[in-house]
């Protein structure tokens, strides 16, 4: 197994997108009624096997079209070109797509490059007008984030995150339900994030390309996961550093890291994020009144969860249609999912990944 998006698709199960039947249009955007409001055209920034799929996915929007893409291979956007009919004029390379600027064909450009260019690409984005997604983890860290937040904000423009488990809908259904109070107090959150990760030169292992390990590339999932199922920020993190292979995960590199959350509540959490583990997808919270356990909790395909009331039994939806036909809804109508997918929701991640990278290395407290 070679990356997260190789683990992420063999949890998957092959499935027919099936029709919204149960939930309003201001929390999914898929739905059977017909839609003649306004389209966001974007452009897809990376053109590997994670932006595929997201441009496959986008074939079924309603309120979303590609219509660009920017790659630093020729050959690539020759075969993009042809596959999903995109004009001569809106296909760019990583050194002129500032020219986007004087596009008006093109409202929005999804970043889905290796996370240590997200920073500067975001803000080149930003520069031209054009709104930014961006692939999570948003930047390699808060500081980065914080640059990225800030020019957005002085170009008048959004910026959200590929936060596609905001729009999944068992996992909306998990957070409607604390929300409304079905499991009573919250007190246990559990995330267990991991896979073998397979070549040693791909650019998940590079310090400069990626920011970090398992941590930065999976472990965000239980990060995110703990939030909006707890419904709480965390105050104080710690950590754990394991590492086997230093060969293969060089410095920098985190192989596994087990970390704690707390929270203000006097909630907790505990996780693990690794390379080294296979079969970890799950998601486990217990409150009061009720609990939850979702598993598989993360992958491309069905996701599965029961509750102390019995089995989710939500629909499975293509992920990435729900997230960029809500990201439409967002920037045109103003409508919000359930928990946020722009630019702050990013990087209070971040600011948490860069405790527990902390916490790692000092084997301390870290308060956030």
């Amino acid at each position: 197994m070679g990356s997260r998006r190789d683990f992420l698709e063999k949890l998957s199960i092959s499935a027919v997108s099936l029709p919204i039947l149960y939930s309003p249009a201001s929390v999914f955007a898929a739905c059977d009624t017909p839609y003649e409001g306004r389209i966001l055209r974007v452009a897809i920034m990376g053109l590997g096997n994670y932006g595929t799929r997201v441009a496959n996915a986008m074939q079924d929007c309603k309120r979303a079209q590609l219509v660009g893409v920017i790659s630093g291979t020729p050959s690539k956007i020759t075969k993009w070109q042809a596959e999903y009919n995109i004009p001569e004029k809106n296909c760019y390379n990583y050194e002129d797509f500032d020219a986007i600027k004087h596009n008006p064909d093109i409202d929005a450009v999804y970043i889905i490059t290796p996370n240590g260019l997200h920073c500067e690409q975001a803000i080149r984005v930003a520069k031209a007008g054009k709104h930014v997604i961006c692939e999570k983890p948003m930047a390699i860290n808060a500081e980065e984030g914080e640059r990225m937040v800030m020019a957005c904000k002085a170009a008048n423009v959004k910026l959200l995150v590929g936060y596609r488990m905001h729009f999944e809908p068992k996992t909306v259904e998990v957070i409607r339900m604390r929300k409304t109070g079905e499991f009573g107090q919250p007190r246990f959150f559990q995330g267990q994030t991991g896979f073998v990760i397979g070549n040693p030169d791909q650019w998940r292992l590079n310090k400069e390309l990626s920011g970090g390990g398992a941590m930065i590339d999976i472990g965000i999932y239980a990060v995110n996961g703990a939030r909006y199922m707890l419904g709480e920020e965390p105050i104080w993190v710690t950590a754990q550093e394991t590492k086997t292979d230093p060969v293969k995960f060089k410095a920098g590199i985190d192989e596994t890291i087990t970390f704690q959350m707390g929270f203000p509540s006097g909630a907790v959490a505990s996780c693990l994020s690794t390379y080294a583990m296979r079969h970890l997808d799950r998601f486990f919270m217990t409150g009061d009144d009720g609990w939850v356990e979702m598993q598989p909790s993360i992958g491309y395909g069905p996701i599965k969860g029961r509750t102390h009331n019995g089995e989710l039994n939500q629909p499975h939806i293509t992920h990435q249609t729900l997230q960029m036909d809500g990201m439409a809804q967002l920037i045109f109508e103003g409508i919000q999912p359930l928990v946020p997918v722009d630019g702050e929701e990013g990087l209070k991640d971040l600011k948490i990944m860069d405790a527990i990278y902390m916490a790692a290395k000092t084997g301390g407290k870290v308060s956030l």
